[in-house]
């Protein structure tokens, strides 16, 4: 029988559903992570489900985030993060432990589990052939309390990797040609599968840089097959133990497949604004180049580090650079000290962070005015990096290098002989800064700061539903759009009433005093519910659910838009946003700011089915149209919209 990898693995947790596309599957769930960002929502959360302790094969809590302590908020959310971790049987990792998706690949991946986690990059597994899904705080605390994880059913779209990747072309290479090709929505609806003759010639860490950021390409997740390289990685982990080998069967059929042919790659950059802008260097070779940031969970593996340290060695950054280096673990660092690599680092004029992921959420790091920034990281969105009018560019550890050198992108063709890094014999393994928790019933407090807010009730979907446009947007719109990342809002994550009065504060400054001042038309009775209304690929990006439960909060019920991006999506169904897409997109342009839209019966006809919604549109002068909206929901999310959301669902039973 012909199977893919992903069907194997379905298949081995298929708790409900039938896997054919576009249909709704539930799977059991082996491993769940959570980071410091969501992650204190997330156990709030579970708490209210009233579970007494966590129920996966490994659930752990990694602080990697929030790592800037200027107040008490973020230090006490580090606290109950570990104090609710001790009390439910989780594992914590603490500050400086590392990025969770380096730490989980070290000491936790296994191939053919299953892990969610509440960061779009969870895929970063699939390096090493995990089946690993970024989801909602919701649904990792649904998973933690032992119940299934549900999505619609993907497409397989296979990606056959051929050939071997010349001197100074790197994994980042090969998914920003991806990214060129299939763009920020190619991979919706879509699980990447790599297969060929190509991915024996990739190690574990350049294949995870791959799965890392095939989030950017909107797939649901990516996975490598388990094989020699496999094997070769978690031996070097001490943890030879959990290999599994595990390829297609057969000749699966693809939805579709593409060919990759790796020596036919140059280096590559995103250019500012989006990861698909992207370019060969060459072509935007001496753009002068301020800073330099090398880490973050798509390339601060320990190879990708040594590479950088050799190409540095003897070398010094351009005066007007700034280099800086954020390690993925501190296993990555110890070993790298181990192997003396990090004294060239200093030498050459870098700045050493501890390990985390700072710059890439917006925790520091930022650039200055109108400066051009290049990085290793997996995003480069307008402002995400803390300055408004930034000028970000993505590359691979080797192009970043070339640019902090010569202060200006520059093919990193031109700085010689390329380091060949022969594989490690051992690794210093650091399993020490793990703590895990302590045997069932031993009795431990949840320690709660002030800033920790309880998760608030949501009301159930009425009958019949009126309210304002309260923002009209454009096409991929994102998370970090509807509600930012950055040093002055993520210590908020833990309280909804604060950090909701940052919700489109990107997109309209004035947005949350307008919705909380209801203004009325005249002669017109107040309207306290609004609507949303956007283009395609709405709320991609980063899985931050607070982008779903920040405008609920304030009122938000329905977002009528042309398309959604995938975990967005869920996480609006989670917290009882009614996700409505234009039956004809053409609509969109009829639609304006103010504009009163009224959904009659609608919670009869959503629990009875109907994919088609009546939508009755008023305009500020009083005349009134109608447009349809369609419903793409399964049965599951119906009653959970109706009810007002997943919570609610869980505790109706």
């Amino acid at each position: 029988m012909a199977r893919t990898i992903v069907e194997q693995i379905m298949a081995a947790h298929l708790a409900a559903g039938e896997m054919s596309p576009g249909r709704e599957i539930a799977l059991t769930i082996d491993h769940t992570l959570t980071q410091d960002a969501t992650g204190t929502l997330a156990y709030l959360e579970f708490e209210a489900m009233g579970v007494d302790r966590a129920r996966p094969q490994v659930a752990v809590s990694y602080v990697d985030h929030n790592l800037l302590q200027t107040d008490f908020r973020n230090a006490d959310d580090h606290r109950f993060l570990r104090t609710v971790a001790a009390r439910y049987g989780l594992y914590f990792s603490p500050p400086g432990n590392g990025i969770s998706h380096q730490v989980h690949l070290e000491r936790f991946g296994a191939p053919g589990k299953t892990l969610i986690g509440s960061d779009s990059h969870t895929p970063t597994a699939g390096g090493i052939g995990m089946l690993a899904f970024g989801a909602g705080g919701l649904d990792v605390a649904l998973a933690l309390a032992g119940q299934p994880f549900y999505l619609v059913m993907p497409e397989i779209l296979g990606v056959r990797l051929t050939g071997k990747l010349p001197p100074w072309v790197s994994a980042k290479d090969v998914i920003l040609e991806l990214l060129r090709r299939l763009t920020v929505k190619g991979g919706r609806g879509k699980i990447l599968e790599f297969f060929g003759p190509g991915v024996r010639t990739l190690s574990v860490p350049e294949r995870a840089t791959i799965t890392n950021m095939g989030a950017e390409l909107g797939a649901t997740t990516s996975i490598f097959p388990s094989d020699a390289q496999t094997r070769r990685f978690l031996a070097l982990q001490g943890r030879e133990a959990d290999f599994v080998p595990l390829r297609a069967e057969g000749r699966p059929r693809y939805a579709e497949v593409v060919e990759v042919d790796l020596s036919a790659l140059e280096p590559l950059v995103a250019c500012p604004g989006s990861p698909d802008a992207v370019k060969p260097v060459r072509e935007v070779a001496g753009a002068p180049v301020d800073q330099v940031l090398i880490g973050s969970c798509s390339n601060s593996s320990w190879r990708d580090l040594m590479r950088l340290a050799r190409v540095l060695k003897g070398r010094r950054v351009h005066t007007r650079v700034s280099l800086e280096i954020n390690p993925g673990s501190r296993q990555v660092l110890e070993n790298l000290a181990l192997a003396g690599q990090v004294v060239p680092l200093l030498e050459a004029g870098a700045r050493l962070m501890p390990p985390g992921c700072w710059g890439c959420i917006g925790m520091g790091q930022a650039p200055a005015t109108g400066a051009v920034s290049v990085r290793t990281f997996p995003r480069n969105f307008p402002g995400r990096s803390g300055t408004k009018d930034d000028r970000v560019y993505l590359a691979s550890p080797e192009t970043a290098a070339a640019a902090a050198l010569f202060g200006e992108l520059t093919d990193p063709r031109k700085l010689g002989d390329f380091p060949r890094i022969p594989s490690p014999r051992a690794f210093l393994l650091d399993g020490r800064s793990l703590v895990a928790p302590p045997p069932p019933g031993e009795p431990v407090e949840v320690l709660r700061g002030p800033n920790i807010v309880p998760f608030p009730e949501l009301t159930p979907l009425p009958d019949t539903w009126r309210g304002r446009v309260w923002l009209k947007v454009g096409d991929n719109i994102t998370t970090d759009d509807i509600l930012p990342a950055g040093s002055q809002i993520l210590p908020l994550r833990s309280n909804l009433p604060a950090i909701s009065q940052f919700t489109y504060s990107r997109v309209d400054p004035d947005f949350v005093r307008r919705v909380t001042e209801h203004p009325a038309w005249e002669g017109e009775a107040i309207i306290k519910e609004g609507a949303i209304v956007g283009g395609e690929n709405y709320g991609q990006g980063s899985s931050r659910e607070h982008a779903a439960l920040a405008p609920r909060y304030l009122g938000v019920r329905v977002k009528l838009v042309k398309s959604f991006a995938r975990i967005h999506l869920a996480n609006l169904i989670n917290f009882g946003i009614l996700p409505l897409t234009f039956e004809n997109p053409a609509d969109y342009d009829t639609l304006a700011q103010d504009d009163v839209i009224e959904l009659h019966d609608v919670r009869r006809l959503l629990l009875d089915g109907a994919r088609r919604l009546p939508v009755t549109i008023t305009a500020r002068d009083g005349s009134a149209r109608e447009l349809w909206a369609v419903a793409d929901l399964t049965p599951r999310q119906r009653l959970m919209l109706a009810l007002g959301g997943a919570l609610n669902l869980a505790r109706a039973g």
